[in-house]
């Protein structure tokens, strides 16, 4: 699948094509796919693939395609604090995008088939959140998760405000999946060869709409046990956050307020760089020879040997100075991460900074 929209040089690109193309329509949905580089979630030797709208799978690993996950988080309508599970999580791609827009108070669960893809999840998610300046401009819902099939979830588990299924689903699993659903979620799902939105309104009312034609693999039927039953699949708690780690949500929301408040500062008082001319070229032109016998008149060019060096000479003096001319190319300044700066700068204890900044290596 995909294919929607051409490819991009880099992530950055390849969002404004999805945008132009209308497949990122909001400002949260945007933010959330330029903080995470799809080039992450690739293997190395695949990697020049990944700015391209095209699904990737390489063996269990697989990726579907920009203008998919586009869809999706868009019909999911994620707000901060609410809870979401994804069924078939795959490399943790899209539930990292969830995660910033769900902020410190949302629920992010995963559940995924195979036990080397759930690992590899978790490698993304530890490099993005120590090495990726991203992670200090959002407050971030870790994903948390769990292996075995999403058919085989515990009867007992909470409901979610917002579920997405990454596998195509079969009409009889259909009541099985909106049961997942709070009244008021919305569920994300391929059904019957259609990308389908189906919220639940009431405790058994529903309204479905049909977002755009897709081609999943079907979900995996449970493999049952000699026993005959299934392995159930308990999805993690809903964890209540420490004291200590509320502090730390509330101190860098904080210094984010104060950084808001300088820059706010310094752009209203300070001025432009004022734009740059290029210098106008004159282009030398050749003369013509013009002469003159009994009382006719014949203009030609008598061209000899040294007209023709002249000619090389200045048509290389007119290289190097068109060269000279052109203003030097200005290569952006790397992005600053203006929380680490501010923290640690404060007047505080090594551990204590380090503790707001989670650790992180970058």
């Amino acid at each position: 699948m995909g294919g929607a929209v051409s490819a991009g040089e880099d992530n950055d690109e390849l969002i404004d094509n999805l945008k132009e193309a209308q497949y990122i329509r909001t400002e949260l949905v945007e933010q959330a796919f330029r903080a995470i580089d799809r080039a992450d979630y690739y293997l190395e030797e695949f990697k020049d693939n990944a700015y391209k709208d095209l699904a990737w799978k390489h063996g269990n690993i697989h990726l579907s395609a920009p203008c998919i996950y586009s869809e999706v988080m868009e019909a999911l309508d994620l707000q901060p604090g609410l809870s979401f599970l994804n069924l078939g999580s795959g490399t943790g791609y899209l539930s990292s995008m969830v995660g910033l827009i769900l902020g410190p108070f949302g629920v992010n669960h995963g559940v995924e088939l195979h036990s080397d893809v759930i690992e590899y999840a978790k490698q993304k998610l530890d490099f993005f959140i120590k090495t990726s300046d991203s992670f200090d401009k959002f407050e971030f819902c870790e994903p948390s998760f769990v292996t075995g099939n999403c058919l085989e979830i515990s009867p007992d588990c909470t409901q979610y405000d917002r579920v997405y299924c990454g596998a195509g689903v079969q009409k009889e699993h259909e009541d099985y999946m909106k049961n997942l659903l709070k009244v008021g979620g919305i569920l994300v799902m391929p059904l019957e060869e259609k990308l389908t939105k189906i919220t639940r309104t009431g405790p058994s009312a529903w309204e479905t709409k049909k977002i755009l034609a897709v081609s999943f693999a079907p979900l995996i039927q449970p493999n049952h046990t000699d026993s005959g039953k299934s392995k159930l699949v308990h999805l993690p708690p809903v964890a209540v956050r420490s004291l200590q780690d509320l502090a730390r949500i509330a101190i860098r929301g904080t210094i984010k307020k104060i950084i808001h408040q300088e820059t706010m500062s310094k752009t209203g008082n300070g001025l432009k760089n004022p734009p740059r001319f290029k210098r106008r070229r004159l282009r030398r032109r050749r003369m013509e020879t013009i002469v003159f016998l009994d009382k006719e008149v014949f203009a030609s060019r008598i061209s000899n040997q040294s007209d023709d060096n002249n000619n090389s000479e200045e048509m290389e003096e007119e290289r190097r100075e068109e060269e000279e001319a052109k203003p030097p190319e200005l290569k952006p300044d790397p992005p600053v991460n203006f929380l680490r700066e501010k923290v640690l700068s404060l007047p505080l204890p090594d551990p204590l900074k380090y503790y707001l900044l989670y650790y992180r290596e970058k």
